[in-house]
């Protein structure tokens, strides 16, 4: 016999069942969305630059210090859509099963050293612009000036390493999930778990990346601030320097678009690490918890190139030339059709 509550009509209870499923749905068809818009967003957005500077490469053969810096962030960023929000948003719609251990190592591991590089690149470009237009103050400085853009491919290089070493425990600990169960201090990433197996490699792992990305986005804040103190405070030196360089104001420019890169990657980092601090102490994490991180952690990597665009004019320009040079057969098609 199904035993009935008192007072509790059983056309109510049943329905209850259907409105909760749909609310459910609703909330998965939601999510995914986002990580869907996400995704095309992104990978949209950091192909039109690295598209951009491949025209700049052929036309004019060489790269000037910054755009190999933009350049670079925009491939890391592309590199981290493809391996986070591509396999999330497959995990949202209910794929299951999407990669076995050595696959869960190699996507972890290039998501954790491409998210690493991501903060790196943007404090690199931001140093490297606070040191372009910073006045000559000695010799030292002058020097430093003088080498800075001979620096730029090792810099990025030894970026590379340092991160490829300290991220290191993502693909030990990587595994594809098991029996959807998630142990404790595992990160359920919902395609792969990244299993630490005690608390003390999982609290060791956490303060050793909350470091390295505090440390670089200290260094961010402090080079920007430095910036926007010369462009305030010294604006008459600024605009004599640009005056007597070629290119300055496209180094003022370069600037802004620092500052702006900077406090948008400052939003979202802040959000992502209080949802990280959040993570690292309790031992099972929501899956909805983790969602939000990997959204915010995302934001930046989608919304990024569209800030570099609009503000880069020798970017807006090579993509507006590629643009044109699509629509031209179009039009000479129409114009030949027009004769016959």
């Amino acid at each position: 016999m199904t035993a009935v509550f008192p007072g509790t009509p059983t056309t109510v209870r049943d329905s209850v069942v259907p409105k909760l499923s749909i609310m459910l749905d609703l909330c998965v068809t939601i999510k995914g969305m986002s990580f869907l818009l996400q995704t095309g967003l992104g990978f949209l957005g950091n192909t039109l630059v690295l598209l951009a500077y491949t025209q700049v490469v052929c036309s004019e053969c060489r790269l000037q210090p910054v755009d190999i810096i933009l350049c670079q962030l925009a491939f890391v960023d592309l590199i981290l859509i493809l391996t986070r929000c591509i396999p999330q948003t497959m995990t949202v719609f209910g794929l299951r099963d999407l990669l076995n251990d050595p696959g869960c190592k190699v996507v972890v591991y290039s998501y954790r050293i491409t998210r690493a590089l991501s903060v790196c690149i943007t404090c690199m470009l931001s140093v490297f612009q606070a040191v372009t237009i910073a006045p000559a103050g000695g010799p030292c400085l002058s020097r430093l000036k003088a080498q800075l853009p001979s620096l730029i491919v090792p810099t990025i290089a030894g970026l590379w390493l340092f991160n490829m070493a300290v991220c290191l425990a993502a693909p030990l600990f990587s595994i594809a999930p098991r029996n959807g169960t998630v142990p404790a201090f595992t990160l359920n990433l919902g395609f792969c778990h990244v299993d630490f197996r005690d608390r003390l490699s999982y609290k060791i792992n956490g303060v050793v990346v909350s470091t390295r990305d505090f440390a670089f986005v200290g260094l961010m804040l402090w080079s920007s601030g430095y910036i926007l103190l010369l462009l305030h405070r010294h604006s008459h030196q600024v605009r004599s320097i640009r005056r007597s360089s070629q290119g300055g104001g496209a180094e003022t420019r370069a600037a802004k678009t620092v500052i702006t890169l900077v406090v948008l990657y400052a939003v979202f980092f802040g959000i992502d690490n209080i949802i990280w601090v959040y993570m690292l102490t309790v031992d099972k994490v929501s899956p909805v918890v983790n969602d939000m991180r990997v959204f915010f952690s995302c934001c930046y990597a989608c919304l990024s190139p569209f800030f570099i665009i609009s503000s880069n004019k020798k970017v807006k320009s090579k993509l507006v030339c590629v643009a044109a040079d699509q629509e031209q057969p179009s039009v000479d098609t129409q114009d030949s059709n027009d004769k016959m």
